[in-house]
C-alpha cells in the first residue's frame, strides 16, 4: 500500500547513452546448426506431447507442447527436433526449451500465408515476433488498453538499440503502428524519444514525448507520471491501468509480416564486450549467444558474467548457450575481475537508497523485511509494490546489498503467495 509521496527523485547519478551520429548497419550472424526455442510452459508427464524427438519442422511452423497449450514458439528454420527438456528461469520457474537442428537442404522459405488484420489471428501466430509484441496481453478480455506507447527511448543505460531502430526504420514503424491500430482498435498512439535525438518530424502521426537524458526518465512508470499525468498504482501493471508499452522493433516486425506475407525472425541486439566496445548484430531468434560471442572472438571464462539487458535492470544468465529471444535488446559480457562484489553485510543506514529512489520507497527498512521473507508486511507497511525497479538503490548501496534483486524476488514471492 502506498502511504507517502510516490515520486521524489533526488538528483540522478546516471545518464542515457545517445545514438552515434552515423550508425552502421548491424552485422549479420549466420544461422547456426542448431537453435533453441523457449516455451514458457512446464512439461506435464501426465499428458501426451504434440512434439517428439526426431519430428520434422518447417520454417514458420507453430510449436506447442499440448493440444490445450496457450503458449507456443514459431520455428525460424526447417529441420528436426533434436530434443526438448526443462529449464529454470532466474526465479526458479520451470519451462521448456526445444532444440531444433537446422537442415539447410530443406526449404528455407515458408509457404506464403495470408495474415488477417484481427486480434485473434495476431494472438494465434504473431506473439513471438522480434520485438515481442504483447498480443497475449492485448487480447485479454479483462483489460481495456486505451493508450500504446512506443519506446524509442532506450529504457536502460548503455543501450541504443531502440534509438537505432527508430532512426533507421521510421517508415516501417509508422506502417506497423497503423496495422496495430486496426488490429487492436487502440487509437491513442504515443512515442518516446530522447531530448537530444531530433526525429520528431519522422513521427508526425504520434504524440511524441521527449524524455530527459537522466536515468530513469524513460522507464514506463516515469513516462506515465511525466507525460501521461498518471501515477502508477502499486501492485498494478501499466496494462492494468490502460497503457501498453511496445518496442519500436515490434512494429517493424509487424509491418514486414503483412508486407511480405511471411514470418520474420531476425532480431537486432547490441553486444558489449569486456573492453566496453559495442557492436550491433542481427541474429535469428533461437541463436545461442555463444555463436554471437564466438563470431567476434569474445571469450567467456569461468566466473565471467553474461548480462541480458542493461546494467541497471538486466539479469545474468548461467549459460552462454542462452538463445536470442524476442525481447532481448542488449547483451553485456563482464570480466570476472570487474564484476561488482555483493555482500551479506547488514544495512548501515546511510540513507543513499532512500534519497535516490524515484518512488520514495524506504528501501533501507524494506530490505530487512525482504531478508526475513516477510513479503506481505513489506508490501503493506513499506511499499514493496511501489518500486519501479530502476536499480538505483543497488547502484548506490554502500554495503553492496543486492537490493534490486531482493525487491524483484520479493514481488515474485508476493504474487505467488497471493495466487
Amino acid at each position: 500500500m502506498i502511504k507517502r509521496s510516490f515520486f521524489a527523485l533526488s538528483q540522478p547519478r546516471l545518464h542515457y547513452d545517445l545514438l552515434e551520429p552515423d550508425p552502421k548497419e548491424p552485422e549479420s550472424i549466420p544461422v547456426p546448426a542448431s537453435l533453441t526455442l523457449l516455451i514458457h510452459e512446464e512439461i506435464d508427464s501426465g499428458k501426451q506431447a504434440l512434439i517428439q524427438k526426431g519430428d520434422p519442422v518447417q520454417q514458420g511452423e507453430k510449436i506447442k507442447l499440448y493440444e490445450d497449450s496457450t503458449v507456443y514458439a514459431i520455428s525460424p528454420v526447417s529441420g528436426t527436433i533434436k530434443l526438448f527438456d526443462t529449464y529454470s528461469d532466474d526465479f526458479g520457474n520451470t519451462a521448456t526449451y526445444v532444440i531444433i537442428t537446422h537442415d539447410p537442404a530443406k526449404p528455407t522459405e515458408p509457404s506464403s500465408f495470408t495474415p488477417e488484420e484481427t486480434l485473434e489471428f495476431a494472438d494465434d501466430f504473431l506473439r513471438t515476433l522480434p520485438g515481442d509484441l504483447p498480443f497475449e496481453t492485448l487480447a485479454r478480455k479483462d483489460l481495456k488498453i486505451d493508450t500504446i506507447v512506443v519506446t524509442c527511448s532506450d529504457t536502460d543505460i548503455l543501450s541504443t538499440s531502440n534509438q537505432f531502430i527508430a532512426c533507421k526504420y521510421a517508415e516501417e514503424i509508422k506502417k506497423g503502428a497503423l496495422l496495430l491500430k486496426k488490429i487492436t482498435g487502440v487509437t491513442k498512439l504515443c512515442l518516446t524519444l530522447p531530448e537530444n535525438l531530433d526525429l520528431e518530424s519522422e513521427f508526425t502521426n504520434f504524440l511524441v514525448f521527449k524524455t530527459s537524458p537522466d536515468y530513469p526518465s524513460a522507464l514506463p512508470a516515469m513516462v506515465m507520471k511525466d507525460h501521461l499525468n498518471m501515477v502508477p498504482v502499486p501492485g498494478k501493471t501499466p496494462e492494468e491501468q490502460g497503457v501498453c508499452f511496445i518496442r519500436p522493433e515490434a512494429l517493424v516486425s509487424l509491418s514486414r509480416v503483412y508486407e511480405s506475407r511471411k514470418p520474420v525472425f531476425e532480431k537486432i541486439i547490441t553486444v558489449m564486450d569486456k573492453t566496453g566496445s559495442q557492436r550491433r548484430v542481427k541474429a535469428v531468434i533461437g541463436t545461442p549467444l555463444s555463436k554471437i560471442l564466438n563470431t567476434f572472438n569474445i571469450h567467456v571464462n569461468e566466473m565471467d558474467r553474461i548480462i541480458i539487458g542493461g546494467p541497471m535492470t538486466g539479469f545474468a544468465t548461467f549459460t552462454p548457450h542462452h538463445p536470442v529471444v524476442g525481447d532481448m535488446d542488449m547483451v553485456i559480457v563482464q570480466d570476472r575481475d570487474i564484476v561488482p562484489e555483493l555482500s551479506d553485510y547488514p544495512c548501515i543506514n546511510c540513507g543513499k537508497c532512500v534519497r535516490i529512489c524515484p518512488a520514495n520507497v524506504p528501501v533501507n527498512i524494506l530490505v530487512r523485511y525482504l531478508e526475513a521473507d516477510q513479503y506481505e508486511e513489506a508490501a503493506d507497511k513499506y511499499d514493496l509494490e511501489s518500486c519501479i525497479e530502476c536499480g538505483l538503490c543497488a547502484y548506490v548501496c554502500t554495503a553492496r546489498i543486492p537490493l534490486y534483486q531482493y525487491i524483484r524476488l520479493g514481488k515474485h514471492e508476493l504474487m505467488s503467495l497471493r495466487a
